[in-house]
């Protein structure tokens, strides 16, 4: 298999044209599902998160408060590095697991990576896709999608590379301000250059 990054900003659309390829006939690896996953119930890493952060950020039932510990991270470069150092090796190992047990095979895994370059992955794919939107397209689909203050919403794309910044680095970019129509026709000639045995469009 050929192992490709897909990466973007928050807002941007990225897990819609990770859907796409998976449509397609990739294997997408979703490294949010991974992060997820590494801080279940029972995890090492939620424990270290509770010491690290307080039993605040830990809900009756024993679950991550997600927004109480966002609140804390985003606010705070020198707490959200706390939970990189927490979370991104954990994340990683996992990543890493799956791509191995996938590699076996002919088609296309897609290493769906919201910081690939901030985390220096770059090196663990053959090319890197990132999906690109106008700053102003960026902003407003966060505060839709989450319900977030205008302040909170850009605290959340402070905390990654720009978008400008990764399009500037990628191998592919995918400009995802237009119409769905028009992502999907870029998504599909991508797909076509890296698996072009594969079957038709979604």
């Amino acid at each position: 298999m050929r192992v490709l990054g897909l990466t973007g900003g928050i807002g941007s659309g990225k897990s819609m044209v990770a859907h796409m390829f998976a449509r397609l006939g990739a294997v997408v690896i979703d490294a949010d599902q991974l992060a997820r996953e590494v801080v279940e119930p029972g995890q090492p890493a939620l424990q270290e998160i509770a010491v690290t952060f307080g039993p605040d950020v830990i809900l009756p039932d024993g679950s991550l408060d997600r927004p109480k510990l966002a609140g804390i991270i985003f606010a705070d470069p020198v707490e959200r590095a706390k939970l990189d150092a927490i979370t991104h090796p954990r994340i990683r190992a996992l990543m890493d697991e799956q791509i191995k047990v996938r590699c076996s095979g002919p088609g296309l895994v897609i290493a769906d990576i919201p910081l690939l370059y901030e985390n220096g992955l770059t090196n663990t794919v053959e090319a890197v896709i990132v999906v690109w939107v106008d700053p102003t397209t960026q902003l407003q689909r966060i505060r839709q999608r989450d319900g977030l203050s205008a302040e909170a919403a850009r605290q959340r794309i402070a905390a990654q590379m720009p978008l400008d910044a990764k399009r500037a680095r990628a191998d592919h970019v995918i400009d995802n301000s237009g119409s769905r129509d028009n992502t999907r026709r870029q998504v599909e000639a991508i797909y076509r250059l890296y698996a072009p045995a594969a079957a038709g469009p979604a």
